[in-house]
């Protein structure tokens, strides 16, 4: 064990897809290889980092796939799909950090961990399965694949119809025990890819997937909670969080208490399909952890936030 403080950097999957002009993997190893030369700032600034990582898109990408070869080869369950991205985003953080550290001079060894999120079958959430996962289609193609696939279907956002998935709150990461051992043993972890892989527990003990996807900012929280880390930074695509942004009085926040953030929250200032998951994240990591601190900042400003120049930081 060394002494070094502990963070979870929890980076979204979108973050490995700049544009729809740059969604090949050749492409999102590019995105990759540069945000793991700001997280390696971390590293050499004397942090124990583990990396908890987004696949919306990229599961995405599986499932369509599958729907185009339906009748041609099996289809593939949704938890077999956040494996598969677990293992291939695994991969391009994995050998991209041991090539920036090895850049740097830093020796550091770097583990890919596919990880499991325990989840509860009695949560609210599988009864109105509302989480809009892989491609648009048709109506006639979406009811056609929920009677053959018995999946839920719904239109999105007047672009189509989406297969819709449960989306419950995750209860434990089940591998949290070993993915602290390896990091306050000097290793980097990237893990918890996804959200991890939603499975349930049956009587005799036994663990089992589900079809179901757990929000990755949810996940990577409760991992820095069970891990006691020291922090939990969430890069986007902003340097800070700001209310009433885009308004003649946008103001950008700094350093904010607890109380102050639940109060910006219950008055609707975080989009609850943009900051609004990130901010109930770091809220539940920092009331869980009166010692940790939580940040949101983007990619390229990893180094200044932890400086204290920039960022969104919620304390106790």
């Amino acid at each position: 064990m060394n002494s070094k403080p502990v963070a979870v950097v929890a980076v979204g999957g979108n973050a490995l897809i700049r544009d729809g002009g740059h969604s090949a993997l050749s492409d999102q190893y590019d995105a990759v290889s540069a945000t793991t030369e700001h997280v390696v700032d971390m590293i050499a600034a004397g942090w124990n980092v583990v990396l908890t990582h987004g696949n919306g898109p990229q599961v995405g990408f599986i499932l369509r796939r599958s729907e185009i070869a339906e009748g041609q080869v099996p289809t593939v369950p949704v938890p077999y799909a956040v494996g598969d991205t677990q293992g291939a985003i695994g991969f391009m953080f994995q050998n991209a950090f041991g090539n920036a550290l090895r850049k740097r001079g830093l020796e550091m060894p770097v583990i890919a961990l596919v990880t499991q999120t325990l989840v509860d079958q009695s949560d609210p959430a599988f009864a109105r399965p509302d989480k809009p996962i892989g491609s648009f289609m048709t109506e006639e193609v979406a009811k056609h694949l929920a009677t053959t696939l018995g999946w839920t279907v719904m239109p999105d956002s007047n672009r189509g119809w989406r297969r819709t998935i449960a989306s419950p709150q995750p209860v434990r990461i089940i591998e949290a025990q070993l993915i602290e051992r390896l990091a306050r043993e000097g290793n980097l972890v990237i893990a918890c890819g996804g959200g991890g892989i939603a499975v349930e527990q049956l009587a005799d003990g036994s663990l089992r997937g589900v079809d179901a996807v757990v929000d990755k900012d949810r996940a990577a929280a409760l991992l820095a909670i069970e891990m006691q880390a020291d922090l939990l930074m969430i890069p986007t695509g902003v340097e800070r969080v700001a209310i009433r942004f885009g308004q003649p009085d946008q103001e950008w926040l700094g350093r904010i208490t607890v109380a102050q953030a639940e109060a910006l929250a219950a008055a609707g200032h975080f989009g609850e399909g943009s900051m609004g998951p990130k901010i109930e994240a770091l809220l539940k990591f920092v009331k869980h952890r009166p010692a940790g601190r939580g940040v949101i900042t983007n990619t390229e400003n990893i180094a200044r936030a932890l400086r204290g120049e920039t960022g969104t930081w919620i304390e106790s």
